[in-house]
């Protein structure tokens, strides 16, 4: 089984450090990634969110501005969680192992 990703995208915010109650540092940053266009020429752009842990998102935060373009190798990660009325969601994010 191999589950990797690759993408090149542009950021769409500043990214924020935060640290976790246990001492590492992790960031979750959105990618701009354009889709090659259609026959009809319309460009479209999907949204995806990636997770920085570690020296990953030190880096990240100390040298990368919203809007630079970037290439990013992880895996995807799939995660549940339950709204405060009790509805049930999952959400896919890529974790990186690269920048």
């Amino acid at each position: 089984m191999l589950n990797r990703i690759i993408l090149i995208g542009r950021l769409t915010k500043q990214p924020e450090l935060r640290i976790t109650p246990s001492g590492v540092s992790v960031t979750t940053i959105t990618l701009a990634v354009d889709r090659k266009p259609t026959a009809s020429g319309q460009k479209e752009t999907d949204f995806i969110d990636v997770v920085l842990f570690g020296r990953l998102a030190d880096v990240t935060c100390k040298y990368m501005d919203k809007g630079r373009l970037v290439a990013i190798e992880g895996r995807l990660q799939g995660r549940n969680w339950e709204t405060k009325d009790g509805q049930k969601r999952r959400s896919w994010e890529v974790i990186a192992d690269s920048i």
